[in-house]
Formats: structure tokens, sequence, C-alpha cells
């Protein structure tokens, strides 16, 4: 931790600073929206609310006034330094990128709450998501593309919907439009709900085999498994026809059409028929 500040809440927001679009930073300031985001974390004062890039702090005046207590990320100084009035004294800021950030110092249980730049979504979530110690609840305003894409059902799935339900449930929220922010982003912006599962989807799954084959799939989304997976793994395409086979998967299917369920039974395949591949 770089440092730990008393925090001031901006409460004029004709106050804000200069944006800088290397931050990707775009203010919230439409009361109705930031309540929107508090709700779908159902916040209580037993929680804990990690929150990402507090900017000039609307969303955190509300966060303080409702969680027990709120560490807020922050990797710009000027905020992290000084914001404005009214300290919360169960507020910490922290000036650190969120991506070095120790989650282990958090409480187990822990909250995630935040409106983050577009650029820091599939970084952070695969932090959140493979992290030791989990947020339980995650809720994000990120880019209405990106929230789709991660709630995203079978059949049209990416590398980061597999990657984030299989740790977490997804469900879409409110949709902001741009011209709520200052200054407004080129696209609108949308809530994204996950709930940690309580019990791993797959039990005794190698993630690292895991991701090796889901990342071989997604290589080349436009190709089919058998291409894609040729390629990714280095195998020739009789051999993946054999996993394919095994796994009772089309071999011109393209690997967005795959659920999870289907992703495991490949896994599965290739447990069971890499010693032979590999000869």
């Amino acid at each position: 931790m770089d440092s730990v500040i008393t925090h001031r809440l901006i409460s004029n927001m004709a106050e804000l600073p200069t944006t800088k679009k290397t931050l990707g930073q775009h203010w919230l300031t439409d009361q109705a929206s930031l309540e929107s985001i508090c709700e779908a974390a159902e916040l209580a004062k037993t929680d804990t609310v990690l929150e990402v890039g507090p900017g000039p702090g609307a969303l955190t005046k509300k966060l303080v006034q409702l969680a027990g207590q709120v560490v807020a990320v922050e990797f710009d100084r000027r905020f992290a330094s000084s914001l404005a009035v009214n300290p919360a004294a169960n507020l910490t800021v922290i000036h650190q990128d969120i991506l070095q950030f120790d989650l282990s110092s958090l409480p187990n249980g822990y909250k995630v709450v935040a409106n983050i730049p577009y650029y820091l979504t599939s970084a952070l979530l695969r932090k959140l998501s493979e992290a030791a110690n989990p947020p339980a609840t995650i809720v994000l305003l990120v880019q209405k593309e990106v929230a789709q894409r991660v709630a995203a059902p079978a059949g049209q799935m990416s590398m980061l919907s597999v990657s984030v339900q299989l740790y977490y449930q997804a469900e879409l929220g409110l949709m902001v439009p741009a011209h709520l922010f200052v200054p407004p982003p080129k696209v609108d912006s949308q809530v994204i709900k996950l709930v940690r599962r309580q019990q791993p989807l797959f039990p005794e799954l190698d993630h690292k085999t895991f991701f090796r084959l889901v990342k071989a799939g997604f290589a080349a989304r436009r190709k089919t498994l058998l291409n894609s997976l040729s390629g990714g793994l280095r195998l020739s395409k009789p051999d993946v026809q054999v996993l394919l086979n095994s796994a009772n998967l089309r071999p011109l299917m393209r690997p967005q059409e795959l659920s999870l369920d289907d992703w495991f039974g490949l896994y599965q395949a290739w447990q069971a028929n890499s010693p032979a591949l590999q000869k």
C-alpha cells in the first residue's frame, strides 16, 4: 500500500478536476444511477466494500452511508490526496494500482462496488475471479457491450464470459446512457452483478489445464473447434477429432457455441486422452 489518506468527499460536482484520458475517467453524477448500483450490491452495515477508482467520490459518498467499511483504491494521486469535505470515519483510501492491491488484506466475504474505466474491466475481473480471497459479490458499471459479453449465455460466450462465469453467476442490471457521465463516453454503460458460486461448478478442476483448452479454443474465434484446437494445442486434426468425439462435440462448432458444461466435457476428454496424444 503506497499510502493511506483521510478521504474528503466532493460535495459540489462543479468542482470536478480535469479528467485524464489515459485513465479512462468519466464521472457519473446521476443520483438515480448511483443508487441503483448500491441497491444491486444489497449493502449492509456488516459489509466491507472495496471501491475501485472512487474519483471525486460521488459513489463513495453513498457507499459510506450504507456499508460498515469502505476501502477505496485510487490510482490518481489527485483524488487519493484530498477530495473535499465531510470526512467519513468508515472510509480508507489507498493510493495504488488496483491490479497490484493485496486482496488478502480484506475480510472474507467482502463486496466490490465500482464504476470502472472500460480498459480495466477484463484484467480486474480476472484478478478478482482467481484471487485466493475473492469477493462474494461484484457490482460494476462497465461498457454495455462488455457487460453483455460477461453475462452472455451459451451460444454467445467468449473467453471473458467463460472465465468469469466459471466462478460467478452473472446478472445484467441498469443501463446507463453516455450523456449521464462527465465527460460523456462514446458508448453507453451497464451494471453487471456477479455473485460468487457457493460451491465450485466443477470440483477438483485443474484450472490451468481448463483455461489452456479454453484459450486454445478462442484463439481463432471465427474458426471451427477442429481448426482452432488443432492450432492452439499443436495437435493434428485427427487427434483433435478424437477429443471432440469423446466430448460429444461437433468439429464444425464455433467456440462461442459451447456452454460451460461443454468446455468441462472437453476438459474431461483431454484428461482422459492426453497421455496417448502426447506420445
